[in-house]
Order: C-alpha cells, then sequence, then structure tokens
C-alpha cells in the first residue's frame, strides 16, 4: 500500500511538472505573435495624384525611373515591355513578347531591364534605351514578381518564398520565408524594394505588404480597397497589381490589371519605409 501511495504521488508530482512546461511553451508562443503583431502596422495612405493607364493592359510588373514608367504586361499572345509617360499614360515604346511567353514582373537593373515570364522558367535581359535583347537566364520555378536592392534580385514565384538572385550569374544566393503573426503568406506577386523593405502585391488581395529582408517578417501593410472599388466601378477590371517608387515624392505608383487609372499616393509620415 506504501509502494502504490508514493507512485501514486510521484505521478502526481510528474504531471504537475509537465503542466507547468506546457504552459510556459505557450506564454513564450503567445508572446512571439504578439511582438510580430505590434510590429504589423496599418499604414494610411492620401492620393496625390490620378493618372491615366491603359485599361487593356494587363499589368504585371511596374517601375519608375523618375521620368517614365517601365511595365510588363502579361497573358499569351498579348505580353508587352511597354515605356509609358507617367502624366498621359501614353505608350512612348512598345515591345510585343513571342505569343508563347506570358509576361511577368521587371525591373532595371543598371542601364538594363529584366523581365520575367511565368511557367517558361525564362527571363530576359533587355538594353533599357532600346529594348534590345541582350541576354536570357533560366531558374526552376514560376515567374511573378521581380525587384532589386542595388546588389541582388528579389524574385517572387507565387509561393510565400522570396529568392536572392546573383543579378550577373542569375544564380540563387538566399531565401526568405514570409510571415504575418507566425503565420505563412501565400500568393506573393508583383515586388519594389523601397529603402530597405521589400513592398509585395498578395494576388487576389488589396492590400499591399511591407517586408522585412532580414526575417521575412510583414512589419506593415497598406489596404487599398477604396482603391480597387473606385476602379471596379469604372470598368471591368481584374485584381490590384503594380507598385513603383517615386523617390522625389517619396510616393508610390499603384495600379492593376486592366485597370484605367494609376495612382500616386502618399504613405502617412509615421509609416514610411524610412520608419517602420
Amino acid at each position: 500500500m506504501k509502494l502504490t501511495r508514493l507512485m501514486a504521488i510521484l505521478m502526481a508530482i510528474v504531471l504537475a511538472l509537465l503542466a507547468i512546461i506546457s504552459m510556459t511553451i505557450w506564454a513564450g508562443q503567445r508572446e512571439t505573435n504578439i511582438t510580430e503583431e505590434d510590429n504589423a502596422t496599418v499604414c494610411g495612405y492620401k492620393i496625390i495624384n490620378i493618372y491615366p493607364h491603359d485599361k487593356a493592359a494587363y499589368t504585371q510588373g511596374l517601375v519608375y525611373d523618375g521620368k517614365d514608367l517601365y511595365e510588363s504586361t502579361g497573358l499569351y499572345g498579348n505580353s508587352t515591355l511597354r515605356q509609358v509617360e507617367l502624366k498621359t499614360g501614353r505608350i512612348l515604346k512598345l515591345y510585343r513578347m513571342p505569343g508563347k511567353f506570358f509576361g511577368e514582373g521587371v525591373t532595371i537593373w543598371k542601364n538594363q531591364l529584366v523581365q520575367l515570364t511565368w511557367k517558361s522558367m525564362i527571363g530576359f535581359v533587355y538594353n533599357k534605351s532600346d529594348f534590345k535583347q541582350i541576354g536570357d537566364f533560366y531558374y526552376d520555378r514560376e515567374g511573378w514578381g521581380i525587384a532589386n536592392d542595388s546588389k541582388r534580385l528579389i524574385m517572387s514565384d507565387g509561393s510565400d518564398t522570396l529568392y536572392f538572385i546573383n543579378p550577373d550569374t542569375f544564380s540563387d544566393e538566399g531565401m526568405i520565408k514570409v510571415k504575418d503573426r507566425g503565420k505563412s503568406v501565400y500568393q506573393l506577386n508583383e515586388l519594389e524594394f523601397i529603402n530597405g523593405k521589400i513592398f509585395a502585391n498578395v494576388y487576389f488581395d488589396n492590400r499591399i505588404v511591407i517586408i522585412s529582408p532580414e526575417t521575412g517578417i510583414i512589419i506593415g501593410w497598406i489596404d487599398l480597397q477604396e482603391l480597387a472599388a473606385r476602379e471596379r466601378n469604372l470598368s471591368h477590371v481584374d485584381v490590384l497589381n503594380g507598385i513603383a517608387y517615386n523617390a522625389k515624392n517619396d510616393t508610390l505608383l499603384v495600379t492593376g490589371k486592366f485597370w484605367p487609372e494609376l495612382f500616386e499616393i502618399e504613405i502617412q509620415k509615421d509609416c514610411s519605409s524610412k520608419q517602420l
């Protein structure tokens, strides 16, 4: 009887210790999630300008060089690379891709344009001045969005992963998994690198997420639901997609697939990429 009682006491002690350990682990996880949630700032914005945009453009990539926009559009048989006058939306230069390619993201690298394709696993390099193709490269994933941090190319493939790519060899040099409050965020699409942070459209979402390139944690987001609703009232449109940065004004240029307008928006000062 004494032995049975002793075993019962020991069992009770073990169960109590396990409960304490479980509570400690749970508290630690809860604390981590709270910290990440606090870092995910909701960013307000103000519309500065509204410019015309080609409503026949299935926008996949967008970048601004301080004077003109460079835009990549998609769809088989209708994919293009174009130079566009910002204020008028006038197409200054146009290259039509072969019909077998579905155009995706584009970025400016030095005096070149680097453009992805969707499922062909091939990207193209062009002279920025005349759109002459001067090279190509291959990757083993889908191509969605592309940007650069002045040292590396940054690529999305529609998953929760962003890849860092050597701009000379086009080989992978690293990756990050993107998370919001501990949960993976998928469908990462068009990208822009602004003041040390990665801005990304999320496919079928009217938000732009702001990502730490070091950790992959989402540290802010911009809800553009009102802009999407406005465009739906004007025309038959598709999703929000397209982010460019106007460094002179410290503003974003945003649009969407088949949107008839392009918006220049100012992010609230305490939520700018320099403050996050």
